[in-house]
């Protein structure tokens, strides 16, 4: 059976794109099934996009990655966002996006780091970079970990080894450059996004 396009696992990471190609972006992404997007805050005028993403799909889960401040999170919330995405696990941070009724989804590696996540009120976990740790690391992890927690791999993770990081316990994948660099074209990012789409539907049918 198809997932459902509104539940799958996966958020697009649109580090580079600029509030010129922001909507039309998003629009390909939603209409390929993957129906949420961060834009990293080291992306040009990343404030911009996500707004302009954020009006363009209404239904998405639209935000941003690399929030590393509490000060940024306010700012998220105000260009529209209800995705907080961080590459470090900043109680603070988590604390302040679930304060203002976002998704956090903070980067963690090892133990430590994934029960200070959770005690801040984490909404999933971000293991990244996942090409440290890989699947057998995740494995690991699992069996420590709440089994409702999600936990999504990023770094490493990709349509080549989906089936491996889901066999390890992941529940889900953050798709960088396999998905989007700087200057791609609308019609090659709708066309990854199918692809990453129908590898993921593969695995998970």
């Amino acid at each position: 059976m198809t997932p459902n396009p509104e539940r799958r696992n996966l958020i697009a990471i649109l580090r580079g794109i600029t509030p010129p190609e922001a909507a039309a972006a998003a629009l390909a992404l939603v209409q390929a099934g993957i129906t949420r997007i961060e834009v990293p805050l080291n992306s040009p005028d990343a404030f911009a996009s996500i707004r302009a993403m954020a009006a363009a799909t209404p239904d998405a889960e639209i935000g941003a990655g690399t929030v590393l401040t509490v000060e940024d999170v306010g700012r998220v919330k105000a260009a529209g966002g209800s995705l907080v995405v961080s590459p470090n696990c900043d109680p603070e941070v988590i604390i302040a996006t679930r304060a203002q009724g976002m998704a956090s989804w903070p980067g963690v590696m090892t133990p430590t780091e994934c029960f200070a996540a959770i005690k801040a009120g984490a909404t999933g976990l971000k293991l990244f970079p996942g090409s440290l740790i890989g699947p057998e690391g995740l494995k690991a992890l699992r069996a420590v970990l709440p089994r409702d927690l999600p936990v999504y791999a990023v770094g490493g993770a990709g349509p080549a080894n989906f089936a491996d990081w889901v066999k390890a316990g992941a529940n889900g994948f953050g798709i960088g450059t396999a998905l989007y660099t700087p200057g791609l074209a609308t019609d090659e990012i709708a066309s990854k996004a199918a692809a990453i789409v129908a590898a993921y539907d593969a695995v998970f049918a």
